[in-house]
């Protein structure tokens, strides 16, 4: 018998959770919350998580929302039968880590484009740093909670700090141009 392995990030929480078919949006807020925390799909009601204290709450959220909807949920410690086992979750679960940093590198680039069209054109009103600044705000938020579900290091973290990173001087050269643009005299013809 293969002995089970018991490095960090070798063990899973897996959640089997059965909802009732009404109201849907019962079942629609479970989805949402495992989603939101990175659970990965097994199959039809069954999600798994490494068993790791940033997956808490979240897990814990989904479970009260189960409950509050008349569902039932069996949350299951398990570790696989090998290190073949372990390897196979963590590529999975990593493979998914990838996709949502890709996903926030396009957001980065889109924040990028619409930062460089405000130069451009020079919209440069009061409001427009702010907006920006929230933009940012966001992107920031998304990063923290990627980089702390992405438990086994997605290749894409270093990228997605980088253009953070850029992102931030971006936001920080429009709010300089637009205070110069607004602090500038208007040069008078004699």
């Amino acid at each position: 018998m293969t002995k089970p392995n018991r490095e960090p990030g070798s063990r899973r929480l897996v959640l089997v959770i059965k909802l009732p078919a009404e109201p849907s949006r019962h079942r629609g807020a479970v989805w949402r919350k495992l989603r939101g925390i990175g659970a990965l799909s097994l199959g039809q009601g069954v999600r798994a998580v490494p068993e790791v204290p940033v997956f808490a709450e979240g897990i814990a959220r989904a479970l009260e929302l189960t409950e509050h909807s008349g569902g039932r949920a069996v949350t299951l410690n398990a570790s696989g039968r090998g290190p073949e086992d372990a390897a196979r979750f963590q590529a999975v679960f990593t493979a998914a880590r990838s996709e949502d940093w890709t996903e926030f590198l396009a957001d980065c680039g889109e924040f990028e484009a619409e930062t460089a069209k405000e130069i451009r054109v020079a919209k440069f009103t009061p409001a427009e740093p702010e907006e920006e600044e929230q933009s940012l705000e966001r992107l920031r938020r998304r990063h923290r909670d990627l980089t702390a579900r992405d438990v086994f290091g997605a290749p894409e973290t270093a990228q997605a700090a980088a253009r953070l990173k850029r992102c931030t001087t971006i936001c920080q050269d429009h709010a300089e141009r637009v205070f110069h643009a607004l602090h500038e005299t208007p040069s008078q013809d004699r």
